[in-house]
């Protein structure tokens, strides 16, 4: 069973596009290298808020990565962002179309 890291941030500073690209080339590297990563993206929700979603294989590399995701924001985020929460569970179901030929 793979795990879910869902985080939901204040914008403080800077619009979303301006957020992806520096979570792209900041964090998204890091992940990458982590045993267990499977995916990253961003959501704009609005309201000047960002939610962070990660895939993980196993419940301790998703654990580790919102231990890695906090240090990040606090040394280079923590001007732009704000953390609100931060969820870890098991992901039953998450399925996509078939890519078109």
């Amino acid at each position: 069973m793979r795990y879910t890291r869902l985080s939901t941030y204040d914008v403080l500073k800077g619009d979303f596009n301006e957020l992806t690209n520096i979570a792209e080339n900041g964090i998204l590297p890091k992940f990458v290298k982590e045993p267990g990563f499977v995916d990253y993206g961003l959501v704009d929700v609005g309201e000047h808020k960002v939610v962070a979603i990660s895939i993980w294989e196993t419940r301790e590399a998703a654990e580790k990565s919102a231990s890695m995701a906090a240090t990040w924001v606090k040394e280079i985020m923590a001007d732009r962002v704000r953390l609100i929460t931060t969820q870890i569970g098991n992901l039953a179901l998450f399925h996509g179309a078939p890519v078109a030929a």
